[in-house]
């Protein structure tokens, strides 16, 4: 017979409770945390999460800090910076007295909110029985225009061109802010001064501009597809390439600090709170583009080798082997003024980077910096390729799935966010998407990172990029995109998928479901 009773009930004076298998569902942003998991001498979710269930009482003194003695276990690991609506954690708490969810919520600080939890099996284990996850990406709308934030190549290789493109002058200012800037820093930042003054009067009326490229990530020039955007400051509101067909905001929201009526919106764009005439080609996330970028993304369905989509994993590793359930961008949304394409990827498990990186080069592709070949290339087992990295801060996990849980225990609660639809998407609008438009209005994260999209950076582009930049320079955007799908002598393989990954499915789902997420 044991001689304790921390495991079971409370002795003495307080009255007596039971710890019970529970699974959390709660959310976060992720500004500020070092990541969910715990890290010593980090700040992370996990930490403030685990000190908030021992002051709230779930957790006694004796397993404070070490949750393996409750079953400690989480269904998603996500990065630095990344945010989710959908987290889930399973153990054994005391979840008596009542009202542990407002107990837990008041020890913690308002970025991090517990919507309930729901009793499971005694075996229950949220990482392994999770099926699938879905992760959401939000990326600005101009980012998918070839022609906005380019690289100083293209820029100066349009010019005489009947398409001249512009440097951004905003970008400029926040690059000259970002420690580590690519080459020369010196003589980069001397020329392109010399080369702002000389040109932007000629060039002004092309509508979208460009400057250097920056390096964004913290002192290594030679790693820009790592953590993006994070040291990048700056009060400058960069909205060059905001595109001029927005849908309507609910409730008035003002647009840029001002307020727009509904019928303006589609004869002129607001660049840094100033009306400007939409000079040049106007992008829009229509139907051709809506389906070009989901074919892309479709590209990446299927079980494949994502060895050059994450770090630290060889090509031989069976967990470089994922299998992507869906991939789509179908909609788009508007969050204060700054409009994005939500991409929903969902899978059996991501490994670091992987969303990040898959996202990247899908950009990269959208911007004819590279065929769609290149993503076959790049899922190769026996072929090396430095994929970019989209900045952390549009990627958030939506929801954990645990289907085949709730088919077998029917009897118990089902697991699902349904019980808290509500509360999420209040959460999800409060902090997440304020978080991702704000920033990117204030530091310009996304459109620093285009202009990394370049020789320099990515080497493996280049010959890809000889063959598409000569088609894009007199060119049409939208013609030069045409020019480059059909010009492509290894589209016929992209083109034949489609049976290929019905196979992959297939003999991936009786794979061990033994994951490591994100």
């Amino acid at each position: 017979m044991s001689t304790t009773t921390s495991d079971d009930e409370e002795t003495g004076t307080k009255k007596r409770y039971k710890r019970r298998k529970v699974a959390i569902f709660f959310a976060y942003c992720g500004v500020g945390y070092q990541g969910m998991q715990k890290n010593p001498g980090a700040k992370t979710i996990e930490g403030d999460l685990e000190e908030a269930l021992y002051v709230s009482g779930a957790v006694p003194e004796q397993d404070r800090g070490v949750p393996k003695r409750y079953d400690w276990a989480r269904s998603a690991r996500t990065d630095k910076g990344v945010s989710a609506v959908g987290q889930v954690v399973s153990g054994r708490f005391y979840i008596d007295p009542p009202g542990l969810v407002d107990r837990l919520n008041s020890n913690l600080p308002s970025q991090i909110r517990i919507f309930g939890y729901k009793r499971v099996t005694a075996s229950f284990n949220a990482k392994k029985f999770c099926d699938r996850r879905r992760y959401v990406y939000l990326i600005p709308v101009f980012a998918l225009d070839p022609s906005c934030h380019r690289d100083r190549e293209t820029v100066m290789a349009s010019l005489g061109s009947g398409n001249e493109l512009v440097k951004c002058l905003e970008c400029s200012e926040r690059g000259r802010k970002v420690v580590g800037l690519v080459g020369n820093r010196k003589q980069n930042l001397e020329l392109e001064a010399v080369d702002v003054e000389a040109g932007i009067s000629s060039n002004r009326d092309s509508g979208v501009t460009e400057d250097v490229e920056v390096s964004l990530s913290k002192g290594d020039d030679n790693h820009l597809n790592e953590e993006s955007g994070n040291d990048n400051k700056g009060g400058m509101n960069c909205k060059t390439g905001l595109e001029t067909v927005i849908p309507v905001q609910e409730e008035g929201t003002p647009l840029n600090g001002e307020s727009v009526n509904n019928s303006d919106i589609l004869e002129e764009e607001k660049v840094n709170g100033e009306d400007k005439p939409t000079n040049g080609s106007r992008f829009c996330y229509g139907e051709k583009e809506r389906e070009r970028f989901n074919k892309i993304l479709k590209c990446f369905v299927g079980t494949h080798n994502f060895h050059n989509f994450t770090t630290r994993t060889k090509a031989e590793d069976p967990a470089a082997r994922r299998y992507i359930i869906s991939f789509n961008a179908n909609t788009t949304l508007v969050v204060e003024g700054v409009e994005f394409v939500k991409c929903e990827v969902v899978g059996q498990s991501f490994m670091l980077h992987q969303i990040r990186k898959m996202i990247g080069l899908a950009v990269a592709i959208m911007r004819n910096c590279a065929p769609e070949s290149l993503i076959d290339e790049a899922l190769q087992q026996d072929v090396n390729i430095n994929v970019p990295t989209a900045p952390e801060v549009g990627l958030y996990l939506d929801e954990c799935f645990f289907t085949s849980y709730n088919q077998k225990w029917k009897d118990h609660e089902e697991l699902s966010m349904k019980a808290y639809e509500k509360e999420a998407d209040e959460f999800k609008m409060k902090y997440i998407y304020s978080h991702i438009a704000s920033t990117e209005q204030k530091e310009g994260t996304v459109a620093l990172w285009l202009h990394s999209l370049n020789h320099r950076n990515y080497p493996d582009l280049r010959v890809i990029n000889e063959e598409a930049i000569p088609n894009n320079k007199s060119a049409d955007p939208k013609e030069a995109i045409t020019d480059n799908k059909s010009a492509d002598p290894e589209d016929a393989t992209t083109k034949n998928k489609g049976a290929d990954l019905k196979e992959a499915i297939t003999d991936n789902k009786s794979a061990d479901p033994e994951v490591v997420t994100e």
